[in-house]
């Protein structure tokens, strides 16, 4: 059920700083009581990154550029793509859809929502990683997961092993 309207203005930021991966985020659709569809507010500092470049095996995700440049780099190949103010884009799960973004001169302030469906496969393929969730969603509340962990992505065992 929704909590009714929510004001960005009204939320506080969540500020992330991890060298070159430096952010700020809204959860907007979780101050608003959102369960099947995220939303966060994005601000990105001139030359600094978003989250580690992945892509989702389950959820979707979308972004769409309110203010600034920057550059989007998408798929398997990580074309890059100029980002600017009015730009959307569809991240559907998939390989094709891997991406990563860097703000530009003038910093990046952007929305990304997604789909909060639970369980989910997160793949990193730059740090040949794999990171599973269950109880909530990439995005979601942590404090809900019974299932968070990352692993390597060629980590693998036989069925009847052991």
């Amino acid at each position: 059920m929704s909590d009714g309207p929510v004001n960005e203005a009204d939320l506080e930021w969540t500020e992330h700083d991890h060298g070159d991966r430096q952010f700020k985020r809204k959860q907007l659709a979780d101050a608003a009581g959102g369960e099947k569809l995220g939303t966060s507010l994005y601000e990105v500092p001139a030359g600094k990154r978003l989250w580690v470049r992945h892509y989702h095996e389950g959820n979707e995700e979308s972004i769409y550029v309110l203010d600034g440049d920057g550059t989007l780099f998408l798929g398997p190949d990580e074309t890059d793509h100029s980002l600017e103010a009015g730009d959307y884009v569809a991240l559907p799960p998939g390989e094709e859809s891997a991406h990563d973004i860097e703000a530009g001169e003038d910093g990046l302030r952007l929305l990304m929502s997604g789909t909060m469906e639970e369980p989910d496969i997160t793949v990193y393929p730059d740090r040949d990683m794999v990171g599973l969730y269950a109880g909530a969603a990439p995005g979601g509340d942590g404090d809900e997961r019974t299932l968070s962990t990352y692993l390597d992505l060629h980590a693998e065992l036989e069925y009847w092993e052991g």
